[in-house]
């Protein structure tokens, strides 16, 4: 009984110092659940649209514009950091539901988890996640379903670069119309979302879905949309 006072004492004093910490060892207290350090290094895949409204296994309905994720074992209404491989941002997501169906999957994200991390223009991408313990704001932030900021001059530092690229000169030559491809899918219905967003077309290939912008006639037109999707998180769109 005391050692289970001490490791509640100890779960609060660390949620109410620091922003978010790693659990480390200790025994952590989540959604009325204790659990254990956890941290594992494995694919991640994401949903959108094609769940929306679906009853997750906390109850609530699937929002794939909400910081939420499923996963097999950690309790529900815990905290986790999940950071992306490839790009090297990191985004606090909280767990809603249980999965991926699939065994060769670690973790599901929602939609916008996916794309604050950089990676929704892939189906799965290779991530790092750690169980946490936010702080009171930041957990009641993730409960609204709302992003947390975490590591800003990193995700900063990220998103600088793919502006950077999407302003790198063009040569273009005159009297061609241009094409901008913002990203690639084997998921129609996930292309399809994108291009409602974007304004954007769809075009099949090949099992492919590529979601494309344009023809652009001139280079200001075709300059204006590479830097708009840039700030949306698509930097490394290609002209075509």
């Amino acid at each position: 009984m005391r050692s289970s006072a001490r490791a509640l004492s100890l779960a609060f004093a660390l949620a109410a110092c620091g922003h978010a910490r790693e659990s480390g060892g200790a025994i952590l207290s989540a959604g009325g659940g204790l659990y254990g350090s956890y941290q594992d290094t494995g694919a991640a895949s994401w949903y959108g649209d094609e769940l929306s409204g679906n009853r997750t296994a906390s109850g609530e309905a699937f929002d794939p514009d909400a910081m939420t994720a499923a996963h097999r074992t950690l309790p529900l209404g815990s905290f986790v950091e999940v950071t992306s491989i490839e790009t090297g941002r990191s985004i606090l997501v909280r767990i809603n539901d249980r999965g991926p169906g699939r065994r060769d999957r670690m973790i599901d994200l929602s939609r916008a988890a996916a794309h604050m991390l950089g990676t929704d223009r892939h189906q799965v991408a290779t991530v790092r996640i750690r169980a946490i313990v936010p702080s009171v704001r930041d957990a009641s932030l993730l409960r609204a379903g709302k992003a947390v900021a975490l590591q800003p001059a990193a995700y900063t530092r990220a998103m600088s670069i793919d502006t950077l690229r999407s302003r790198a000169p063009m040569t273009l030559v005159p009297g061609r119309r241009y094409l901008l491809q913002v990203a690639t899918f084997s998921n129609e219905a996930r292309a399809t979302a994108l291009a409602k967003r974007l304004d954007a077309d769809v075009v099949e290939g090949g099992g492919l879905y590529r979601v494309r912008i344009g023809p652009f006639k001139d280079a200001i037109s075709l300059q204006r949309a590479r830097d708009a999707v840039a700030e949306r998180g698509y930097g490394d769109a290609q002209v075509l």
